[in-house]
C-alpha cells in the first residue's frame, strides 16, 4: 500500500492527515523499537486547539467522543508517518489503547473508542485491525475526553 492510497482512503472518507505535534512534556511523541512504532498518546487536538474537552456521559455525548477518538487516531497516524516518513511502511496496525475521561456510569468506552478501530480498518483494510484496550478514566490531560496510543508494524 503506498503513502499515495493511505491518503486517498483518508480523503474518500472525509479526512486529510494532520500534522505531528510536538510533545508537551519531557517524552518523545512516537519511537521506534525494532519493527514497531509506539506512539505517546494523542489527544483530539488541531493544531494547539484542544478540540473535545470533558466528561463523556455528562458534558459531551458517546458521538461527540467517538469523533474525538478518530481525531486522536489521524493524530497518531501523523506521528507514526513523521517517524517512518510514510504511511505505505506500515503492515499492520498492532494495538490500540484508548482512553475516556468517563463521567460515573458510562460504561461504553469501547463504542467511542471504536472512532478510531474504524478508520483504522478503512484506511488500512485487514491490516488495520488490531488488539485493543478501550478504558474509562477518571480525568485525563488538559481535561481531554480522550487519549489514545497505536502500536504499529513497518517496514525498511
Amino acid at each position: 500500500m503506498t503513502e499515495e492510497v493511505v491518503e486517498q482512503r483518508l480523503s474518500q472518507i472525509g479526512h486529510q492527515l494532520p500534522s505531528a505535534l510536538e510533545a508537551v512534556g519531557f517524552y518523545v511523541p512516537v519511537l521506534r523499537t525494532g519493527n514497531l512504532v509506539i506512539t505517546s498518546g494523542q489527544l483530539p487536538m488541531v493544531g494547539k486547539e484542544l478540540m473535545f474537552k470533558g466528561k463523556v456521559g455528562t458534558e459531551l455525548h458517546e458521538e461527540q467522543a467517538f469523533h474525538a477518538a478518530r481525531m486522536c487516531a489521524l493524530n497518531a497516524l501523523a506521528q507514526i508517518k513523521k517517524c517512518v516518513g510514510s504511511l505505505d511502511r506500515v503492515t499492520r496496525i498492532v494495538r490500540v489503547e484508548g482512553y475516556v475521561q468517563s463521567a460515573p456510569g458510562f460504561t461504553r468506552q469501547p463504542q467511542v473508542i471504536n472512532g478510531a478501530s474504524e478508520l483504522l480498518i478503512q484506511v488500512f483494510g485487514e491490516a488495520g485491525k488490531h488488539t485493543r484496550i478501550a478504558v474509562g478514566s477518571n480525568e485525563l490531560p488538559m481535561n481531554a475526553a480522550v487519549e489514545l496510543a497505536i502500536w504499529a508494524e513497518v517496514v525498511d
